[in-house]
């Protein structure tokens, strides 16, 4: 018995591992492609809206298929589909670098997303699985370090590779890392379900849920560009908005559905989720408005861009397993509150950058944003977790990571409105380029340190403590 048990402890580290590798990839793939842009604008002779659909197209699959993903990994197993998920987004990476035409490539990068999503949730359903609930937030806190990590090199590689290789190695790298990961994977997980008598794979709510967060993804995604007001947009989130009410008729309805609308009865499921999406709405805001910042205010080569996040990202590497250790004894809730401070006093420092700023002027709000999103992820994720119970944690992970997928592009959209409206009134003043541009991302960076601030005051109010028996060790 106690050589099963020591087999059995070292399993789930093992099982971290090979989940951790997996999601490093997808993670590099939100920012590896954005710095080699150019590079594949010459390569295949790809438009300026070709080349934002290379990123869109993967963003909207992901974002429109988490859910699914994790429904999936609840009904099927989430090994199996972890699995496939790895499988379909390594194949994927390899017609993404032989991709001849524009065309091609945001295809295989729509297929790629989408291997993304099914991956994704399952990877924090696994570790739920693995990890008894005393030792869940510091696995999570080593998740959410990995992610984190991905995203900050993702810059740094893509720039490296298109500047001294080729654009299409930003997409061969994904391949020897993703075979390896799947034979991993294949000894290492152990298969684990949802065993509940009653199940149904609930094709319509799948199908509405799959066409709503499709409207909304691609109307955030292009809010920007085609006006907020235009009727393209607004027959979007019309249309995401009744796909939404239509969904939850369903599940409602049903016996078995798609998602047991009964998890957001927990504040602590509920307010996880809204400070998933607001901790997002801020992360990709800083990274996407700081990094035109630099480049197009202070002159530095997209290697330098990619580079001067490094603090932020490295305190969050080493940060996050901590404040994952530390939600495990002490709870989620003063954690996140505290972090998503942290975030908004990390924001309000970014504002006031100006035209002359340098690197040390943007040091003190990389180390404040740095320590505050650790401080919110890890507890996060052990928060909304934790307040399922284990046969729900593949669908309850696909609820979070699409909550934090929207954030993102929220972010993106609403801040990205806020700088382009109050830099054409600067513009307009006579203000010069450069300086209505800093005047547009000040007045950004202060929304969404407010946002960022209420989502503070709603984890306070939210956020309960949650403890779940630990199940008991196998003897047989």
């Amino acid at each position: 018995m106690k050589a099963r048990i020591l087999a059995s402890e070292h399993r789930k580290w093992w099982t971290l591992g090979a989940v951790a590798f997996a999601l490093f990839m997808i993670m590099l793939d939100n920012t590896v492609v954005n710095v080699a842009l150019p590079s594949i604008e010459r390569g295949i002779g790809a438009s300026i809206s070709q080349l934002e659909w290379v990123v869109n197209a993967y963003a909207l699959t992901f974002a429109v298929l988490m859910l699914t993903g994790g429904k999936l990994a609840d009904h099927v197993g989430r090994r199996q589909i972890f699995l496939t998920g790895l499988v379909v987004f390594t194949a994927m990476s390899l017609a993404c670098g032989l991709a001849a035409t524009a065309g091609e490539l945001i295809a295989f990068r729509a297929l790629q997303g989408a291997g993304a999503a099914l991956m994704m949730p399952a990877t924090l359903a696994i570790i739920s699985a693995a990890f008894p609930p005393r030792q869940r937030g510091a696995a999570f806190g080593i998740w959410a370090g990995v992610s984190a990590m991905a995203l900050a090199i993702g810059p740094i590689v893509g720039g490296l590779l298109a500047q001294h290789a080729n654009w299409s190695w930003i997409f061969f790298i994904n391949v020897p890392v993703g075979v390896l990961a799947v034979l991993f994977g294949r000894i290492v997980i152990a298969e684990s379900r949802d065993m509940s008598a009653e199940q149904s794979l609930d094709l319509p709510g799948l199908a509405v849920s799959g066409a709503a967060m499709f409207a909304l993804t691609f109307g955030l995604i292009e809010a920007n560009n085609y006006g907020w007001t235009s009727t393209t947009i607004l027959s979007l989130f019309a249309a995401a908005a009744a796909g939404l009410a239509l969904f939850v008729w369903i599940e409602l309805r049903r016996r078995a559905p798609m998602l047991d609308l009964s998890l957001f009865r927990s504040s602590t499921f509920a307010g996880a989720n809204i400070a998933a999406l607001l901790v997002m709405l801020a992360m990709f805001g800083i990274f996407f408005f700081m990094s035109l910042y630099v480049q197009q205010i202070l002159g530095y080569s997209p290697v330098q861009a990619g580079a001067i996040f490094l603090p932020m990202t490295v305190l969050i590497i080493f940060v996050a397993p901590i404040a994952g250790k530390l939600s495990d004894h002490v709870g989620s809730r003063w954690l996140m509150a505290a972090g998503l401070t942290l975030v908004s006093g990390s924001l309000v420092l970014f504002s006031r950058l100006e035209t002359q700023s340098g690197f040390w002027d943007m040091l003190p709000g990389l180390v404040v944003g740095g320590v505050g999103m650790a401080s919110v992820m890890t507890p996060m994720t052990a928060a909304a977790m934790g307040s399922v119970a284990l046969d729900k944690a593949g669908v309850a992970s696909g609820v979070l990571n699409t909550f934090r997928q929207v954030g993102g592009a929220l972010g993106i959209a609403v801040m990205g409105a806020i700088l382009t409206s109050r830099q054409a009134s600067a513009l307009a003043s006579g203000a010069t380029p450069q300086a209505a541009f800093v005047d547009g991302f000040q007045i950004a960076l202060l929304a969404g340190a407010i946002i960022a601030f209420a989502g503070a005051l709603s984890a306070a109010l939210l956020i309960r403590p949650v403890r779940h028996p630990e199940p008991a060790l196998e003897t047989a």
